[in-house]
Order: structure tokens, then sequence, then C-alpha cells
């Protein structure tokens, strides 16, 4: 059967599926942007219309309500930062995981600071809502991951180390360059962060995790 267009069922199916893949990114690009800036209490569904360019009722029409969108945003964040974590593997090597993980942190936290810091404030207003999603899927990828961790000090190829807080460890280390930016860039001089500023803070968390964990990093 064709449409208007001369497309038929089966044509249109595929583009209106893009359609809204790209339509569902950039609304949650612009979430990203207007709930770390006025958090959720201050943040409304047509101040994230304005910064999505996109009539408000494309955003009830994919999310439904705002609080819909803020979980939405604060899963998407949560999803985005488990992935860097497949690297992370039994026959991996202990110093190329890690390191990569921390760079896809610490890029993350360059491409995304936004996403960081709606993030960190849903934390610390007591995670009502990302709660759930962190006792589920957070706390079971980092309990796997770290027996991969305890494999690899048991196996004697790196120094025992609290593989559970050596996340967090790095969860700190890399996110502080979105979450509290500003204090990084008042300290270093600059307004913002560039390449070369990246790249330092970078080696720098590598270095000193890597290193904390015996394991000596990338020349």
């Amino acid at each position: 059967m064709l449409d208007v267009a001369g497309q038929s069922a089966e044509e249109e199916a595929p583009n209106k599926g893009l359609i809204r893949q790209a339509n569902e990114a950039r609304i949650l690009g612009a979430g990203e942007k207007v709930f770390a800036r006025a958090g959720f209490v201050g943040a409304t569904m047509a101040a994230i219309a304005d910064e999505a360019g996109l009539p408000k009722a494309n955003l009830h029409y994919y999310f439904g309500s705002k609080a819909d969108l803020y979980k939405a945003v604060l899963a998407r964040t949560l999803r985005d930062w488990l992935v860097p974590l497949d690297a992370l593997v039994p026959e991996a090597d202990p110093a190329e995981a890690l390191g990569g993980y921390i760079r896809a942190k610490m890029a993350m936290s360059a491409q995304r600071p936004d996403a960081s810091r709606v993030f960190a404030n849903e934390l610390l207003h007591g995670a009502a809502v990302v709660g759930e999603l962190m006792r589920g899927e957070l706390r079971a990828m980092v309990q796997q991951k770290a027996l991969v961790i305890d494999g690899w000090v048991a196996a004697g190829r790196m120094a025992p180390v609290d593989a559970v807080h050596l996340f967090f460890t790095i969860w700190a280390a890399t996110q502080t360059y979105a979450d509290f930016g500003a204090q990084v860039c008042a300290v270093l001089g600059c307004d913002q962060l560039g390449p070369d500023d990246l790249a330092r803070a970078t080696a720098h968390v590598v270095g000193l995790v890597l290193r904390g964990c015996g394991l000596a990093p990338p020349p």
C-alpha cells in the first residue's frame, strides 16, 4: 500500500523510526542542558522545547511529562557511563582496560558536562528518581567488573586494591571536571578547558590511578 508520497508502509516505517530516534536524542540533549541549569523544579517543558528547537507538543508526545523526561535523561546518562565498562574483561590487559575506561569517562565529562551535573544534582538530593536504577543495573555491573579486577589481582597482574572503591575513585576523579568545572577553570585561570587542558588532566588521572594499582601508565 502506497501513501500520498508514493512510499509503501514498509518503506515509511524505518524512516519514522529514525526520525523518532533523532527527535528523542535532540530532546534528551536539550533536557540535559535545561535540567543542569535550572534543576528539576526550575526546568519547564517550554524551556526544553525552545532549547531543542521543537514544538512543546513533541516533548509530551515522546516523553509524556517533565518527570518522564527527567528520568529518561538520568537513565541515558547512566547507560552511557556503563558502556565503556564492557572493555573490562578477564583476558584484557589491566593497564589498557582501566586506562581506556578512565579516558572514556574523561571524554564524556568534557563532551557532556551537563549530563554529569544533572546526575550529580540528583544524587545530592537523595537519588529519589535514579536510586532504583543504581541499586539494580549499576550495582550489578560494578559487582561483575569488580570480580574481573579481583581476578587480575589474584593472578598477580596488578597490585591488591579494593575493586569496588576503585570505581568510586575513578568516578570522583573524572566527573569532577564536569561537576566542578567552574572550580577547575578558576584555579587554572581559564574560561573553559581546552583540548590541551583535557589531555593534561586525562594523563594525570590515568597515571595516578594506574600507579596506585601497581600498573605502568602508557608513555
